[in-house]
């Protein structure tokens, strides 16, 4: 994984990249390389606060490495993301927590993410080093999200996460295939351990430290813990 830089309408903002080559078979809910299919590398790209261009796919391809790819996005800053491994699995969570939201709101319910400058999105990269089948890739980003909703509930936050949060499981494409990927099943189990230490971790770093700092801060406080980790899975 490469940590990059890069300057949009002054901001110097942050990509994450990982060149995973071939062999790999992904499921993601990104807006660019999302489904299920064979890619070769996962981007997660910061972007200014408020970002209102009208070709995110296009904007996200300008900035991968070329090739079939899955990128996302988020406000939040990249270089503040947190690594958690568990039994092969890794889990990298990129955590911005301004607007968290709950995923069964009352209709009606004003939508926080249109609340202006808030950076607020949770992006999970999750690497399992074994084949699974379709159905288990759906049932891995299952207990991606509900490994992350029990750790932000766990961590103090009102609420399963964010209305723009994105997830991808990356698995190896050739190989015998695990038909499950729930959190009793063994792989599934470790990366719902892996999803839950990273954004755990992340969650409990952003809190503002007393309430005082909860206002209308627009960054998060610095994160503490495992920071900075440039290793490839």
């Amino acid at each position: 994984m490469r940590l990059t830089y890069r300057v949009e309408e002054g901001v110097r903002l942050g990509s994450l990249l990982w060149e995973f080559g071939p062999g790999w078979r992904m499921i993601s809910s990104a807006i660019l390389g999302g489904g299920i299919g064979v890619r070769e590398w996962v981007l997660n790209a910061q972007v200014v606060a408020g970002y209102s261009r009208m070709d995110p796919v296009d904007h996200l391809v300008s900035l991968g490495p070329g090739g079939d790819g899955v990128g996302m996005m988020t406000a939040a800053s990249v270089d503040r993301y947190v690594k958690a491994s568990d039994g092969g699995v890794t889990c990298y969570a990129t955590v911005g927590l301004r607007v968290p939201t709950w995923a069964a709101a009352p209709e009606g319910t004003e939508d926080p993410e249109l609340a202006p400058i808030r950076v607020g999105t949770v992006n999970i990269v999750t690497v399992v080093p074994v084949a699974m089948t379709d159905a288990a890739l759906v049932n891995a980003v299952m207990t991606v999200t509900e490994a992350k909703s029990q750790a932000l509930v766990e961590a103090g936050f009102q609420g399963t996460g964010t209305a723009s949060d994105a997830v991808c499981v990356a698995v190896r494409a050739e190989g015998p295939e695990e038909v499950f990927g729930g959190p009793r099943s063994e792989w599934g189990a470790r990366v719902a351990r892996a999803v839950h230490a990273a954004v755990r971790r992340g969650a409990e770093a952003w809190r503002p430290r007393d309430a005082s700092e909860a206002g209308e801060a627009g960054e998060a406080p610095a994160l503490r813990g495992q920071i900075g980790d440039r290793t490839t899975p």
